[in-house]
């Protein structure tokens, strides 16, 4: 996610919003930030969405299979659901008790589900999808107002209950499939890449996979009228193709084809510093709609129609979204206190970007931003944000000096090795801030812990190094 009340120093353009240790425990549920979201019961699989959306009455009708392995003794399941009611449940084929309170859903298990055995729920839900309420706003499943009754996803980090039962956790990742069913004439996007598209009647059902692993909060699915382009990148780093595909209403056509119309380059060059593609595709998704802020949803970032202007006046967002597919996607966090390695990272893939284009120099724009957060309140501690906390600007900002800072110590060589090395180990999993520490460490450890101390645990901004 890109905050947009950010600053950004970027040229003619509009302003932006600014292997497993001790330390790599599960934190304990009375540690997290969101203690009553998830659940530590069991870790799962896949989950197989079968889903009919009626855009006139705005109801959704869901069937949820969710494969997964109990991680203790369990005696029931626990989900999260809300606004969406459950109608029948089966867990390994036995019809079960399902009861929902406070978002939460709970299953009654046929028999004690002993510590590493494999169950299958199967939940026949529906009603009429909307918004979370959450202490950052409305979140999740929302209407998109235009003349196509279309939909769109923006869950991060508490909105998939809106709309599936999952255990959401950022660090639960799992395989998807989606099987949507709409109105003919209508259309479906979702994560992964589409698998079939099938006529039944009047309606058509769209399916897709996207193998992952993904956690809740990245699934996205749209739906509505849309044009759609595809695009070929090459991975610099491995030679491979990557096809992407961008989605967009009719009538931002030309606009939007301009402003995301570098994303094979940004590929090419992320590739290069951050190391190979984690996913089979990727694109954006313009919805007609006014949006707070962009959502990096795995393998289709989602941008409002406010985003597109037709002058790339954007486009640190269309970069930012991109980076976040390593940072926060592919490497995910083991819980929201660590939210500064998604969004730090992403932040400074947008000043790579200004950089690599001729624009401000990383270098610029750092010590820009630094003398922007100097002035402003010494009180928070990226590593330890707090949970309203979590989308402040400095949480962004001070993400990104952060790194910027450990660039101008390590040097390019060790420091782009640093970052390839980091994805490349945590690739598919989730990871920690102290792990983060560890891992530079070994890279340059008589500098880089006290510096990152500082710059992650003390509340007052440390200087930045000289360039």
């Amino acid at each position: 996610m890109t905050r947009c009340s950010r600053r950004a120093l970027i040229r003619g353009a509009v302003l932006v919003p600014l292997a497993a240790t001790a330390a790599d425990r599960l934190p304990q549920p009375a540690e997290r930030y969101f203690a009553s979201q998830g659940s530590y019961g069991h870790h799962t699989l896949s989950y197989d969405l079968r889903l009919a959306y009626d855009p006139a009455g705005g109801t959704l009708e869901g069937r949820a299979r969710i494969r997964a392995v109990a991680d203790r003794p369990l005696r029931r399941v626990e989900l999260d659901l809300a606004r969406l009611a459950v109608h029948s449940a089966r867990v390994d084929g036995v019809e079960v008790r399902a009861r929902q309170r406070r978002n939460k859903l709970f299953l009654s298990a046929p028999r004690p589900l002993a510590a590493g055995t494999p169950f299958t729920a199967d939940i026949g839900y529906g009603g009429r999808p909307g918004p979370l309420r959450t202490p950052f706003g409305p979140i999740g499943w929302d209407r998109t107002g235009d003349a196509h009754d279309g939909t769109l996803v923006a869950a991060q980090p508490l909105g998939a209950p809106s709309w599936f039962p999952c255990n959401d956790r950022p660090d639960d990742k799992a395989a998807f499939t989606f099987r949507v069913t709409v109105p003919h004439g209508h259309q479906v996007l979702a994560n992964g890449t589409l698998r079939e598209r099938r006529a039944l009647g009047p309606e058509e059902r769209w399916t897709y996979h996207h193998p992952g692993p993904m956690a809740p909060y990245l699934a996205a699915l749209y739906t509505g009228r849309f044009g759609h382009e595809t695009w070929r990148a090459r991975d610099s780093a491995t030679g491979r193709v990557i096809t992407g595909r961008n989605a967009y209403p009719a009538r931002l056509a030309d606009p939007a084809r301009h402003d995301l119309g570098r994303q094979p380059q940004m590929l090419g060059a992320f590739t290069g510093w951050f190391g190979p593609y984690p996913f089979e595709t990727y694109g954006a998704v313009v919805v007609d709609a006014e949006l707070d802020e962009p959502v990096e949803n795995q393998t289709l970032s989602v941008f409002g129609s406010n985003h597109i202007d037709g002058e790339r006046g954007w486009e640190t967002l269309v970069a930012h979204e991109l980076v976040h597919q390593w940072y926060g996607n592919s490497v995910s966090l083991r819980d929201w206190r660590d939210i500064w390695l998604n969004e730090g990272f992403a932040t400074y893939g947008e000043w790579l970007w200004s950089e690599h284009i001729g624009e401000d120099s990383a270098d610029t724009i750092a010590r820009a931003e630094w003398h922007a957060l100097a002035r402003g309140a010494q009180d928070l501690r990226i590593a330890d944000p707090g949970r309203r906390r979590i989308f402040d600007d400095r949480v962004y900002a001070r993400g990104a000096c952060t790194l910027h800072a450990l660039r101008l110590t390590m040097g390019d060589d060790r420091f782009f090795a640093m970052l390839r090395s980091w994805h490349r180990i945590h690739r598919g999993a989730s990871a920690t801030t102290s792990a983060f520490v560890a891992h530079a460490g070994r890279f340059s450890p008589l500098v880089t812990e006290p510096l990152l101390r500082a710059w992650l645990y003390d509340s007052v901004l440390p200087p930045l190094p000289r360039a």
